[in-house]
């Protein structure tokens, strides 16, 4: 079974990157534009993780978590923050908003992969599912 990643990113080009990297390596990517249309998604399809940038229309992503966190069948399901915001405090704003892990954008497109596979269950990654 592949693996399914939520993304939840309103700009097109970051979206592209991680989409790229991820899809090349076997995971399944799918894109939420705002923190709400995320919050449908995740609770509908289910994600194995979520990748989350923090600065969204609509909905912040410290909101956003708050509410992912809230819901059952979701709450379990990691979220990594995945921004541009790098300033002292904001990784410790995002794990406190219910973030399990931080990324800073931008990011290292030969490590990626291999760092998004951490906050998965061990001994799954894309490309080794069938």
């Amino acid at each position: 079974m592949t693996m399914k990643i939520l993304y939840i990113e309103d700009n097109d080009q970051n979206f592209y990157l991680v989409s790229y990297i991820l899809g090349a390596k076997g995971y399944s990517v799918e894109r939420a534009h705002d923190g709400r249309e995320g919050i449908d998604l995740a609770t509908e399809g289910r994600p194995d993780l979520i990748l989350l940038d923090i600065q969204l229309p609509i909905m912040d992503g410290y909101e956003t978590a708050r509410e992912l966190r809230k819901i059952p069948d979701v709450s379990s399901t990691p979220i990594v923050a995945l921004t541009s915001y790098a300033m002292a405090g904001d990784r410790e704003r995002a794990l406190a908003a219910g973030c399990t892990g931080y990324i800073e954008k931008p990011i290292n497109p030969k490590t990626f992969a291999e760092t998004i596979g951490h906050y998965l269950p061990a001994g799954t990654s894309g490309e080794d599912l069938p």
